[in-house]
Formats: structure tokens, C-alpha cells, sequence
């Protein structure tokens, strides 16, 4: 019984001895891991970089633009009426001052006869009573008083040729009419439209460009465009630019007298616009790739002594692939364009690649 005690005890004695060194492998495992992790997270950043050179940039931007007459409007009677003669011909060409159309005017004309002829009496009686005044025959508020009456008269007859005037529409200038929208007999009020007029024997161009070339667009600038099924490249001079920007879109709108005449252009045609800006041969150009927005800002980190600068910078002119950059880089800046996910400020990088400051 004792034995059986005694080996039972060195039984135990044993397992606890294996189970005390497996406890120690354990830690010194798990201590090892920790270790090797810690160490993990420092490890250097390997990038690849560029030194920032100047380069030849021409300030080439392209926009949409449309095509508009050098004048158009809508014709609308003045008056309302029954439209008694239309000489509105689709199409054609009509001078300023050309009649087309007539409102009936019968009304009018009668009570202008009717005034016409009150207006011969009242003068001849206007005339008698001036010679009886010279005489003394009458007293001057007696003179005064005919001689209202005419000019009363007059007056009114002035009001209704107006009136008689007002049944004529005519073109308002030289131009090419549209479609009618009305037929003769037709019963029209001011808010009918008769037909359309356009001046389209000098064409003009609307387009607008961002805000941060709105300065740099003077009159008399020449811009060229191109339409849609013409091979055709036209041009115009810039003649004139709207007072403030659009405070939705941030541009500026622009329009061009349009120096060629092609049955091509017609109003209303979309067309693109290419501006010349000017032509800059210290300017410095990097990939759009390697510039981070930051809210309103915008960065790139530079490789200074081992270590990820960041650096505020303002852009310009861009290209397929680079932009330009107006402030925040000069000459000789080593400017890092791989590993842009994982930079820090200040973190430690590793120049892997330099490329050539002559490679764009």
C-alpha cells in the first residue's frame, strides 16, 4: 500500500514538471512574437521620387461653346387684334422697317376722320375769332379757349395715328425670319408670338471658362473652335466678358464675334472651344497622381533627409497626366510618387528609384 503511494506521488511529481516546461515554451514563444511585431511596424518606407525642373507648358485649355446671332428676338403685336394681312415668309430675309403684319384698324381710322374734321372747324373758327380780337371784337379768354380746342384736337388725333401705328408690326431690324406661329384671321394679343428674327449675318460665340483663367482673357483675344460634321476649324475675337462670375459653375462667360461665314454655322450649334493661354517656359510640371487634396488645400510630400515632408501647393494648368504648379515647390524639390497611401509627415522613407528631372 505504501508502494502504491509512493509511485503514485512520483507520477504526479513528473506531470508536474512536464507541465512547468511547456508553460515556459509558451511565453518565451509568445514574448518572441511580440517582439518580432513591435519590430515589424518600424520598418522604412520604400518609395520612388522625382526632382521638380522646369519644362515648356503651353496654356492650352479646351471648353464647350455655343453659337448665337449677333441679334434675336421674338415679334409680338402691341395691341390686340384680328390680324388682317401676314407677310411673314419662313425663312427670308427682310430689311428694318419691313411691314409683317397688319391688325384690322377700321375703328380707328373712322374716329380719326371724325377728328380730322372737327379739328378743319375748330381751326376756321379759331381763325375767325383771331381777327374779331384784333378789332376788340372779343375778349382774349374767348380767343384762348378756341384755340384750345384745336390744339385738344390735335392731341387726340396724335393718340389714335399712335394707335394706328401699333396695328403695324414690323421688323425691328435686318435679319432672316423664322417660322410663323400664326395665320392670317387670327385673333393676337401682346403675349402671341408672330414669328422670330435673327441677325445672323455676323454670328457670335458664348462660352464660358473656369474663374482661374478669367483674367487672363482680354478683348480682341483670338480663340479658335470647331463644330460637329465640319472639318473645318473657324475662329472669333473675344469682344466682351460677363461683369462677375457664376456663383454656381465658378466661371466667367465669354462671347466672340465669329470672323468666318459658313452655312455651317448656325445658331444655336455646339461647339468646341480651344484657348490659347500663352505659351510658359519655366514652369513646373508634376503627376496629377502625386497631389493629395487635403479639404481645400492641396499637398505633396517631399523626401528631405531620409524623411516625408509635406508641402502645401497651389495648382495651374493641367494635361493628360500632370499639372502644373504654381506655388509650394521650387527647383530641385525631390517630390515622392509611389508608397502616397502610406506616407506620414516626418516618416521614414527610403529613396528606391530617382527618376530623371528631364522625364515629364
Amino acid at each position: 500500500m505504501n508502494n502504491l503511494r509512493r509511485f503514485c506521488a512520483a507520477i504526479f511529481g513528473i506531470l508536474n514538471l512536464v507541465l512547468i516546461s511547456c508553460g515556459d515554451k509558451t511565453k518565451t514563444k509568445t514574448t518572441t512574437t511580440t517582439t518580432s511585431g513591435a519590430g515589424g511596424g518600424q520598418q522604412t518606407l520604400q518609395v520612388d521620387a522625382m526632382i521638380a525642373a522646369t519644362t515648356t507648358l503651353s496654356a492650352d485649355i479646351e471648353v464647350p461653346g455655343t453659337i448665337l446671332p449677333n441679334e434675336t428676338t421674338e415679334i409680338h403685336p402691341e395691341i390686340p387684334g384680328r390680324v388682317v394681312r401676314l407677310n411673314v415668309r419662313e425663312g427670308s430675309f427682310v430689311g428694318k422697317g419691313a411691314l409683317l403684319a397688319k391688325l384690322y384698324d377700321g375703328d380707328l381710322q373712322a374716329q380719326l376722320r371724325k377728328l380730322e374734321v372737327q379739328l378743319k372747324i375748330a381751326e376756321q373758327t379759331e381763325d375767325r375769332q383771331a381777327q374779331l380780337l384784333k378789332i376788340q371784337g372779343i375778349s382774349q379768354q374767348e380767343y384762348d379757349l378756341s384755340l384750345l380746342q384745336v390744339n385738344n384736337l390735335k392731341a387726340d388725333i396724335d393718340i389714335v395715328r399712335e394707335a394706328v401705328r401699333k396695328t403695324e408690326i414690323r421688323a425691328p431690324f435686318s435679319g432672316k425670319l423664322g417660322l410663323k406661329n400664326i395665320s392670317q384671321g387670327a385673333f393676337v394679343t401682346s403675349a402671341t408670338i408672330v414669328t422670330t428674327i435673327s441677325q445672323v449675318s455676323q454670328l457670335k460665340l458664348q462660352f464660358n471658362v473656369p474663374e482661374k483663367y478669367g483674367s487672363q482673357l482680354k478683348n480682341g483675344q483670338s480663340v479658335n473652335f470647331t463644330i460637329d460634321g465640319s472639318a473645318k476649324t473657324f475662329s472669333a475675337n473675344v469682344m466682351a466678358a460677363e461683369v462677375q462670375m457664376d456663383e454656381n459653375t465658378r466661371s466667367l462667360a465669354i462671347r466672340a464675334l465669329v470672323k468666318n461665314t459658313d452655312p455651317g454655322l448656325i445658331p444655336g450649334v455646339f461647339a468646341k472651344v480651344k484657348i490659347v493661354l500663352g505659351k510658359n517656359e519655366n514652369a513646373i510640371m508634376i503627376p496629377t497622381i502625386v497631389v493629395q487634396p487635403q479639404g481645400r488645400k492641396k499637398l505633396v510630400y517631399l523626401y528631405r533627409g531620409g524623411k516625408s515632408v509635406p508641402a502645401d501647393i497651389t495648382t495651374g494648368v493641367r494635361d493628360s497626366s500632370r499639372v502644373q504648379v504654381l506655388t509650394g515647390l521650387k527647383i530641385g524639390d525631390t517630390v515622392i510618387t509611389t508608397g502616397l497611401l502610406f506616407l506620414r509627415p516626418n516618416g521614414d522613407v527610403k529613396l528606391k528609384k530617382l527618376a530623371n528631372p528631364q522625364t515629364p
